[in-house]
This record gives structure tokens, C-alpha cells and sequence, in this order.
């Protein structure tokens, strides 16, 4: 048996992770197989100049993987050529359509190197707190979408999250500010992305005398969307307005609508056809988020929105491939008849 230890000094992986990493990939690889002895800890310390302590900590996750074991006397041997599976907690804020994709796309990518737990908080610090507290310390990675906005709420989640090891933390659809340390993320810049999918849209949006956005008081969303709507009226001087739902419009002629909820976007369609107005042309609707209902409704709603299975996707890739880093993920407009 020839093992190599593969590593990158300049990579911002902890060097344990890159032991570990290097170990099953060549246990994938045929390189090293079961009852196969690995280098000693001083041995592979001295080899590679490394300190024994991350040696020692990457024997440790490997044997918690069940991937190596130790034999007093005599070290460290390949247990299992497949090791066991990663445990991940998976904390979402709400169920829907759209995170359901994030869902899906994430367990497949994993396929069967891990076995994900799935939790909600619905926006409830109290229900968050009481998840975590029966989770840290049970778990290989924490994949959290921190949605809260009241500044006490903010304080006790930021609290939480400095329990967990950030190396072990993935911070999902939304970056929370407060936080600090060596975590990875998949997030949205909702500011600039909802600016940015408006103006890709303004050839669309010109024909429309003014732009009402939909946003809801009684259900919690970033209030960014909000930042971002305004400066993009600003910027481009369009007569903007904000209401907390669509009934509370009842003229709709020369108004270009902008939904979150999708309740509001079947009353704006309702109300289109009642006052016999052509949708795409007198009146505007773009929907927040697409679903696949919203490619047929009413000829194709527009929409602004990320690649939540791509969101998905990539959270998983960077627990597989043991990165730390900050992706922004993809997000844009989706033209169809309603704009």
C-alpha cells in the first residue's frame, strides 16, 4: 500500500478536512483498501509538517465516519472501503413549492453519502432555538436558512449559530450579517437581485403608468425586496407604490403588479378578468418565485427568481467537497404574457 496525502496549503479547507477528504478519495480510488494501515500520527505529522493536533482531530472525524479504526499498539486501519454516511440537519423556514426544489435538489446531489434530517421554523425564534438545542453537537454539517428580521430575534439566532463550529455551518438562501467566522453559504443579494431582474424587465415595465408591489404584512420576507423595488423606481423614475395585499387595489388598468404570495397573484388574475382587462398589456403581473402552475396560469405569469434547485445543488457541493466559501446564486427575470 502507497498513500499519498494530497493537500493545498493555500485552500481555505482546514487541513484536517483535507486529510479526511484525501483519505476516501483514495479509498474511492482503490488505493487504499479495507485492513489497508495508514501512517501513524507523528508519522504522517512529520512527513507532511503538520502539527499532530490536525493529524490527530482528522483520525478522530475519520473514525466517527467510520471509515478508519485504531488498534492499540499497532495504529490506524482502513475499516470500511465505504464510509459511513455524513449526518446533516437541513433547517428551512417555511414548506412551498419553491423550497420543496431546494429540498429535493439537495438530498439528490448528496444521493447516499448522507442522510439528511429536515426541519421548520415558520419564522419562530422560540421553535428555531428548541430545533438547534437538540441538534448541535449531533450532527457533520448544519445547512440553515436564517429568515428572522425582529432585531431580538436576530440576537438569539446570532447567539446559536456561534455554538456551532462555523466550518460545519452553510448558511442557505439568505447571508445574516451578524454572523461571523469561516462558513460557507448560498444566498440571495435580494436588494440587488430584485433590482436587477426589474431593470432587465424595463423595456416590459415602460408601458405601465405605475408599479405596485404586493408585500405583505402578515408573513415575514426580507424586507430588502423592499430596498431594492424603491431604488429601482428611483433610478428609473417610475411611480412606485406599496400595499399589503391585492384586494386592496380596485382599479387595475395601467398598474403593473409585483406578488409575493401567491394568493395575492390569483386575486390580481381574478380581478384582470372581471374588469375584462387584457393581462400583459393593461394590466402587469410579475409573481415572486416560479412554480411550475406559474408557466401555464393565465398564459405564463413573469417572474422574478433564483434556481432554488441550484441552490440546492450547490449547498450540497460544498458539503461533498469539503469547500468554505460564499456563492450568490443565480437569479433573474422570466418573461412570459402576464408583463
Amino acid at each position: 500500500m502507497s498513500f499519498t496525502l494530497h493537500l493545498d496549503h493555500d485552500a481555505k479547507t482546514p487541513k484536517y478536512k483535507q486529510i479526511v477528504k484525501s483519505v476516501i478519495s483514495s479509498i474511492e480510488r482503490g488505493v487504499l483498501k479495507q485492513d489497508d494501515q495508514l501512517p501513524s500520527i507523528n508519522e504522517l505529522s512529520e512527513e507532511y509538517y503538520l502539527a499532530r493536533d490536525t493529524v490527530e482531530k482528522a483520525y478522530k472525524e475519520l473514525k466517527a465516519l467510520g471509515v478508519i479504526d485504531s488498534v492499540r499498539g499497532k495504529g490506524f486501519y482502513i475499516l470500511n472501503e465505504k464510509p459511513k454516511q455524513m449526518r446533516v440537519l437541513l433547517v428551512m423556514n417555511k414548506l412551498s413549492a419553491y423550497k420543496k426544489a431546494v429540498y429535493e435538489a439537495f438530498v439528490s446531489t448528496l444521493g447516499d453519502r448522507a442522510t439528511v434530517t429536515l426541519h421548520i421554523h415558520h419564522g419562530n425564534v422560540r421553535v428555531f432555538d428548541d430545533i438547534m438545542k437538540e441538534s448541535i453537537g449531533h450532527y457533520h454539517y448544519y445547512v440553515i436558512m436564517p429568515h428572522f428580521y425582529d432585531e431580538a430575534d436576530r440576537v438569539s439566532v446570532l447567539s446559536m449559530l456561534k455554538k456551532i463550529d462555523p466550518k460545519e455551518l452553510i448558511l442557505l438562501d439568505r447571508e445574516f450579517s451578524d454572523f461571523s467566522g469561516e462558513y460557507a453559504s448560498v444566498y440571495q443579494d435580494f436588494t440587488d437581485d430584485i433590482y436587477g431582474a426589474l431593470q432587465s424587465g424595463i423595456d416590459l415595465l415602460s408601458k405601465y403608468e405605475e408599479i405596485v408591489l404586493v408585500f405583505p404584512q402578515d408573513v415575514k420576507y426580507p424586507p430588502e425586496i423592499v430596498r431594492g423595488f424603491r431604488n429601482f423606481c428611483a433610478h428609473y423614475h417610475k411611480q412606485g407604490r406599496i400595499i399589503g395585499k391585492a384586494s386592496d387595489d380596485e382599479v387595475l388598468k395601467g398598474r403593473a403588479y409585483i406578488v409575493l404570495e401567491d394568493s395575492d397573484l390569483a386575486e390580481l388574475v381574478k380581478k384582470t378578468r372581471l374588469q375584462s382587462l387584457v393581462l400583459g398589456e393593461e394590466v402587469g403581473i410579475v409573481s415572486f418565485n416560479d412554480t411550475p402552475l406559474k408557466e401555464v396560469l393565465a398564459n405564463g405569469i413573469t417572474v422574478i427568481s433564483t434556481n432554488h434547485s441550484q441552490m440546492g445543488r450547490t449547498a450540497a457541493e460544498l458539503i461533498l467537497k469539503g469547500k468554505i466559501m460564499h456563492v450568490k446564486n443565480p437569479f433573474g427575470l422570466i418573461r412570459r404574457g402576464s408583463l
